[in-house]
């Protein structure tokens, strides 16, 4: 069963009511453009998933990934890269964004944790003084940033 795909707003009136539970689940969110899902994206998602309950994936709208990756950019759609992500058994909700940072979807969504790929730290991770304000930890996981959808090459195109 694929995870459900919400805008932001639904997502936090959703997460909302299940803080309101007798067990409130722990929260983990982490985002980022998953245009051409690869290995090490799965590895990524699977160890945010294991710090909590839930785990929330918001991914970058086409505009904001183009603005950030460059012209040519997104390979895929955000549908489709949502519906990716979405058919990924370790996630539980899928939501997007179009801002440059995550700072609204954090304000929005109060997870417990944001989780990065070991790509960042917390003097790199653009939202790490919101999310000290928040109350929100911060985790970074998945192996070494070895994995790039840029690596991939075009239909056609032969190996240097």
């Amino acid at each position: 069963m694929n995870a459900p795909i919400l805008p932001r707003e639904a997502l936090a009136g959703r997460l909302a009511e299940l803080r309101r539970g007798p067990r409130p689940p722990r929260l983990v969110l982490t985002n980022g453009g998953f245009d051409l899902l690869h290995v090490g994206h799965l590895r990524c998602l699977e160890a945010a998933r294991a710090l909590g309950d839930l785990l929330v994936v918001a991914l970058n709208d086409d505009a904001a990934l183009r603005a950030a990756k460059g012209p040519g950019r997104p390979h895929q759609p955000l549908a489709e890269r949502m519906e990716l992500v979405a058919a990924l058994r370790c996630v539980d909700f899928v939501t997007w964004f179009a801002e440059a940072t995550l700072e609204v979807t954090l304000s929005a969504l109060r997870p417990d944790v944001h989780a990065k790929g070991t790509d960042y730290d917390e003097s790199s991770l653009p939202e790490a003084g919101l999310n000290r304000r928040l109350g929100i930890a911060m985790a970074f996981v998945g192996d070494p940033k070895t994995h790039h959808s840029r690596a991939f090459r075009r239909s056609g195109e032969t190996p240097p």
